[in-house]
């Protein structure tokens, strides 16, 4: 239960404490993201355009590799109103696809962090 908690402040002194370890959000990878995978990785791809989005006023912070599963949840919502308990299928596709992005995220930053610390750890192994 308290791991979350703990992780977000870990997280956030580790930046102020470690900067040199620790990868900010705004930042890009410094590593070659195929470094480690010799088959490659699979692209990811936005499925919804720009010009569906823009339409269906999607805003901008939504506008990410689930957009297009929001834009079906929405228009299932816009046909089946005021009974939009029949949209849950469509729902769930949208909160599994946002879980699954977070998970991946999540790795990634952790993979950025991990290298940062085994090339700290050979720069320190060689002097």
């Amino acid at each position: 239960m308290g791991n979350s908690v703990t992780t977000y402040a870990t997280s956030g002194f580790n930046l102020l404490l470690h900067p040199e370890i620790t990868p900010s959000p705004f930042e890009e990878p410094t590593f070659d993201p195929l470094l480690g995978f010799e088959g490659g990785r699979k692209e990811r791809v936005m499925i919804a355009t720009e010009e569906e989005m823009r339409s269906a006023k999607i805003p901008l912070e939504d506008r990410d590799y689930c957009a297009h599963y929001l834009l079906k949840y929405r228009g299932c919502r816009a046909e089946h109103w005021p009974w939009v308990y029949k949209c849950h299928h469509e729902k769930h596709s949208y909160l599994n696809c946002k879980y699954d992005d977070f998970v991946i995220r999540m790795k990634e930053y952790e993979r950025e962090r991990r290298l940062r610390i085994r090339e700290q750890e050979q720069k320190a192994s060689e002097s």
